[in-house]
């Protein structure tokens, strides 16, 4: 999922602009103090790739080292649909929104949103049933 600050009124990426050029989400310093204070398990002893455990999942997230910070791709590892919930307040943390790499679509923050996340899990299960 990418996290980056795109218009509220946007449901997918093909209704943004072809020239849209995302506004930062914050300085560096900012986007780590912030995710410091909301999620105290997540390890930034690497700056630009923080990493947060759950019960069933991991979230990796590729900050980077630019200043100010355009986007977090957030690498969503594991299962189980409570991992949603907590994308959902990285967002709110950044004031971004995520997008859901795999349809092209914002999360809205609606709990029945799950189409990304569950084609991904059945497909991981797929691949790993066939190996």
């Amino acid at each position: 999922m990418l996290v980056f600050a795109a218009p509220p009124h946007t449901r997918s990426v093909d209704q943004l602009p072809q020239d849209f050029d995302p506004p930062p989400l914050g300085t560096g310093p900012d986007i780590r103090r912030c995710l410091r204070e909301n999620f105290p398990d997540l390890d930034l002893a690497d700056p630009a790739w923080g990493q947060m455990v759950g019960p069933t999942w991991s979230i990796e997230f590729n900050i980077g080292s630019d200043d100010p910070v355009d986007s977090i791709m957030l690498h969503v590892r594991g299962g189980g649909d409570d991992v949603l919930a907590v994308v959902a307040r990285i967002v709110a943390a950044t004031g971004g929104r995520a997008l859901d790499i795999s349809t092209g679509e914002f999360l809205t923050g609606d709990a029945t949103q799950t189409a990304g996340w569950l084609g991904f899990q059945q497909y991981r299960d797929q691949i790993f049933r066939h190996s």
